[in-house]
């Protein structure tokens, strides 16, 4: 690319005026002294192209076109160093937000300064002193006066200072000011001499701090986005004006200019909030986009409702659905009665009833002449769905069968499946093999969807013929309505916020290490009873890098404890057939404690078990902890939980983000049984990039948006992006959003204006 792209300064505002000035008026003979207090000199940014006039404004694809290269002082060794980190183009390096910021605009007098906080202290040099107490260490002590106080700043091994910094000298010098023997002394961070009223970027301002990349530090990261700011200004605003307006937003420009160099602290917060807007909007625009797309595309089956075998199913139930469960399955059917295939997350607390509304779903399919098909992440949960249904589908004459990876009579199922001679089939990742044709596949039911990947997904719904099957998501782990807004954000989302009557929360409490014997008493007290408990274990076997419990080594430490009990053993590298066996010998009573990993997480359905122990509790994230605690207690007797762990814990006022995660989750988890209270309360522990990056479907980062804390920008996101879907699906009117959305979201950007 050749030529030089030359920004126009009259669009700067009143920061980017001011730093331009102070750019031309300081330099060497100005005597900086520090290398993070050298001001950018104004220069250019080289582009092979002018695209639009300046009056419109540089668009972030344009910015995305600009090498990183281009910008001054990054054209030799940095500018290859922040394309090994990511910044590749002048787009990246302004969307390098800082991480914080420091108030350096405080000017208060010596004896106003506050002790132990970062302030910008301005006085004249009245003494330089050097000092050599030992080879190799050179101080520097220079006195500031604000013409009534004294401030004793020292420098350390740098002995140019000395010149630089003669007496009557004006300067401005940053750091921690403390008093010492009676002295106020600083510990500097930035010193700049000052010229007239010129200040520099790091003193007598609000000073971005940013992630440095690749060992690029912050001086240089600080002068190169100052200098591409400057010269992609002013940045065109794709997002309509209408929608600004109503939402009290200021401008991109504006915004990107007070995200890096705010006037005042006070700036930060519009910018922000117009920026996170900007990424939340852009993720619900590809949102709607995707989902606007499978209508399209789609074609689905009119299921007929009113036919009686969902109605007689219902009536078998030897209890009566909650609220929430015939809400739940009124908005599935609806849905099913059009002619677009439904895609829908079902989700809620542990035991509120999802089986028996995914069922319900299924009969819809059957009752129409069609087959329906469970998809399960494991081998034990998919053995746990056709027992816990076969029953209530034997009721009203419902063929049912299971395909699992160790089913024994394998061509038998597939011929039965392939011939249309069952209705619903349960299975593993072995529903969507080669060799496996539906008959007439028309609802694709996905138990906790997010053991799988997006391409499971579709490959069981490819198992339709000449129409899309209706897909229902199931999730026992509640997620925030807020990230439900986001990473299924395509979906239409169902809540059972509801539990059937009778079902008492579980008793829970967290024992330290050293107190493990209170928990196996507990053990021989329920199991006195008649009752029967669980042993959770991080680990299937002792790990010589990891100090963590481990189930082989607990079952045979528990099965001396417990000489007298049948302890049984459970983890998912036993063989299927074995596993299978152990469960069956669980639900029959013969097993009195099972000691065993996550596989038991989710799914398993003991009435008679009472008792959950889980041992090294603090090496489980929030969900998976809600989710064994959610095995016991589902019969008529109540369920306690007792989470061991080496782990400090007490509840304090300073809320769960303020401790380490381990203790984090152990607070919240002792303090409540409330789902989607714990779910959120993982979101803060775990933060969203992590749970962001569980979908595996293109989800951009958010790098300032927080979709907790951020709840009403997403709302309003969601609702201005969808709307404008609505009347132009494919962006065709739109065409610089539609460029912003392509640049911004990268591949899957790319995926969703050209699919």
């Amino acid at each position: 690319m050749g030529g030089r792209w030359v920004g126009d300064n009259r669009y700067a505002t009143r920061s980017m005026t001011k730093e331009s000035s102070s750019a031309k008026s300081s330099g060497s003979q100005n005597g900086q002294v520090m290398p993070d207090a050298q001001v950018l000199a104004a220069s250019s940014v080289e582009s092979g192209t002018s695209e639009g006039p300046a009056e419109r404004g540089r668009t972030l694809a344009y910015l995305s076109r600009i090498p990183v290269e281009r910008v001054k002082g990054l054209g030799g060794k940095y500018g290859g160093m922040l394309k090994k980190g990511g910044i590749v183009s002048v787009m990246d390096l302004l969307f390098h937000f800082p991480r914080r910021t420091i108030d350096r605009t405080l000017k208060p007098p010596f004896s106003e300064i506050p002790l132990g906080e970062e302030v910008t202290a301005i006085g004249t040099v009245t003494r330089v002193s050097t000092r050599r107490p030992r080879a190799k260490l050179t101080i520097i002590e220079v006195t500031l006066t604000d013409g009534n106080s004294p401030l004793i700043v020292t420098f350390f091994n740098q002995p140019w200072l000395a010149r630089q910094l003669p007496e009557g000298t004006e300067v401005a010098i940053s750091g921690v000011v403390d008093r010492v023997r009676g002295r106020l002394q600083m510990k500097p961070k930035a010193v700049d001499v000052l010229s007239g009223s010129t200040e520099a970027l790091v003193t007598g301002r609000v000073v971005p701090v940013y992630a440095t990349v690749n060992k690029v530090g912050q001086a240089m990261l600080r002068r190169a986005i100052h200098n591409a700011l400057q010269r992609s200004r002013p940045i065109a605003d794709p997002v309509p004006e209408r929608i600004l307006e109503a939402l009290d937003l200021i401008s991109r420009d504006q915004a990107f200019a007070d995200i890096h160099f705010p006037e005042e602290k006070i700036d930060e917060g519009p910018a922000r909030r117009r920026l996170a807007f900007d990424e939340l909007y852009r993720l619900e625009l590809a949102l709607a986009i995707r989902k606007h797309q499978q209508l399209a595309r789609s074609q689905g089956v009119q299921h007929d409702v009113t036919a009686g075998l969902v109605q007689a199913f219902l009536e078998s139930l030897p209890y009566q659905l909650t609220g929430a469960q015939e809400n739940a399955i009124s908005e599935i059917q609806a849905d099913m009665a059009s002619s677009h295939p439904m895609h829908r997350l079902l989700q809620g607390e542990v035991g509120s009833g999802k089986t028996v509304v995914a069922l319900a779903a299924l009969l819809t399919a059957v009752q129409s002449g069609f087959q329906g098909a469970v998809m399960a992440p494991t081998e034990v949960l998919a053995e746990q769905h056709y027992l816990g249904m076969k029953p209530l589908c034997d009721e009203v004459g419902v063929r049912m069968g299971l395909l699992t990876g160790s089913t024994a009579d394998r061509e038998s199922v597939l011929s039965d499946i392939a011939g249309g001679r069952l209705d619903i089939v349960v299975g593993t990742h072995a529903l969507i093999q080669q060799g496996v044709h539906f008959s007439s596949l028309a609802m694709a039911v996905i138990d906790e969807q997010h053991r799988f990947g997006v391409h499971q997904r579709v490959q069981l719904r490819e198992k339709g013929e000449d129409t899309d099957p209706d897909l229902l998501i199931m999730t026992a782990t509640p997620i925030p309505r807020t990230l439900a807004m986001t990473a299924y954000g395509d979906l239409d989302v169902t809540e059972l916020d509801e539990m059937p009557p009778g079902r008492s929360p579980v008793e829970t409490s967290v024992l330290p290490l050293a107190d493990e014997n209170v928990a196996w008493a507990a053990v021989e007290e329920e199991v006195a009873a008649g009752r029967q408990a669980f042993v959770v274990c991080p680990l299937v076997d002792d790990s010589e890098t990891v100090e963590a419990a481990s189930a082989v080594a607990e079952h045979a430490r528990l099965s001396r404890i417990f000489a007298g009990l049948e302890v049984g053993l459970l983890h998912g590298q036993l063989p299927s057939v074995e596993k299978e066996r152990v469960m069956e010998r669980m639900r029959a009573g013969e097993i009195d404690v099972l000691v065993a990993t996550t596989v038991i997480e989710v799914g398993i359905d003991i009435p008679n078990a009472t008792l959950m122990v889980i041992e090294d509790a603090q090496r489980f994230g929030l969900s998976q902890l809600h989710q064994l605690r959610g095995r016991v207690g589902r019969g008529e007797w109540p369920g306690r939980c007792i989470a061991i762990s080496d782990a400090p814990w007490k509840l304090t006022d300073k809320g769960v983000v303020a401790n380490p995660d381990g203790k984090a989750r152990l607070e919240v988890y002792a303090s409540s049984t409330d789902g989607f209270v714990l779910a959120e309360a993982d979101l803060r522990i775990r933060k969203q990039g992590t749970v962001l990056g569980e979908r595996q479907s293109g989800v951009p980062d958010l790098k300032l948006a927080n979709i907790l804390d951020d709840h009403d920008i997403l709302a309003a996101a969601r609702q201005e992006a969808f709307a404008l879907v609505e009347i132009d699906p494919d962006l065709a009117h739109h065409q610089e959003l539609r460029e912003d959305l392509r640049v911004v979201l990268g591949d899957s950007g790319e995926f969703l204006l050209h699919s």
